[in-house]
C-alpha cells in the first residue's frame, strides 16, 4: 500500500508545481509592457551634411525640394573618401522607405549596391525633365540617373514607383 500512495502524491506535486508555474507566468505577461502601436520614426534634419556634401562632392548632390512634411529624412550621411558617396534616407508617408544615393562609383556597382540586386528593365521616365531608367527584381525597386555630371543618382525603396517618381521628381541637384 505504501506504494501507491507515493505515486498519488508524485501526481498531485507535479499538478502543484504546474499550477506555480501558471501562476507565475500570468504573473509576469501582466508586468510585461504590450505596446501595439508602430514605434516613432526618428527624424534627422540634414541640412548641415547636405551643405558640407555640396561643398565637397564632385558632382551636383541631390536633395528633394517641396515634399509635404509627411516625407521624413530618417538618416544621411556623406562619405568623401567612398566615391563622393551620398545618402539620404527618407520614411514615406505610408511607411515606405525611399532613399536616395549618389557616387561616382563605377555605376554598375553602384546601383547593384543601391537597389539591392535590382536589374534594369527597358522602361524609361522622363521625370522633371531628366530620363530615369526602372530597375526591379532586388530588395529594392528603383529609378537610375546615370551620367550626370559624373555620378550615378539612383532614388529606390519598399514603395512602388509613384512613390519614387515623387521623390525624384522632388530632386534638385545643386
Amino acid at each position: 500500500m505504501a506504494g501507491s500512495n507515493g505515486k498519488q502524491k508524485t501526481a498531485r506535486d507535479m499538478i502543484l508545481s504546474l499550477g506555480v508555474i501558471m501562476i507565475a507566468a500570468w504573473v509576469i505577461y501582466l508586468f510585461v509592457p504590450h505596446d501595439d502601436r508602430p514605434p516613432d520614426v526618428r527624424q534627422v534634419d540634414y541640412r548641415v551634411e547636405l551643405l558640407t556634401a555640396r561643398r565637397a562632392a564632385t558632382y551636383p548632390v541631390a536633395a528633394p525640394e517641396g515634399l509635404p512634411d509627411t516625407w521624413k529624412a530618417t538618416s544621411v550621411r556623406f562619405k568623401g573618401d567612398d566615391f563622393d558617396a551620398w545618402h539620404l534616407g527618407f520614411h514615406a508617408p505610408d511607411g515606405e522607405y525611399v532613399t536616395i544615393e549618389q557616387s561616382t562609383q563605377q555605376p554598375s556597382k553602384f546601383v547593384e549596391e543601391a537597389s539591392q540586386g535590382s536589374t534594369a528593365t527597358k522602361v524609361t521616365e522622363q521625370i522633371a525633365g531628366r530620363t530615369w531608367v526602372r530597375y526591379t527584381g532586388g530588395r529594392y525597386d528603383a529609378l537610375v540617373l546615370q551620367g550626370a555630371a559624373g555620378s550615378t543618382t539612383v532614388v529606390a525603396g519598399t514603395g512602388g514607383f509613384a512613390q519614387l517618381s515623387t521623390m525624384a521628381g522632388a530632386l534638385e541637384l545643386a
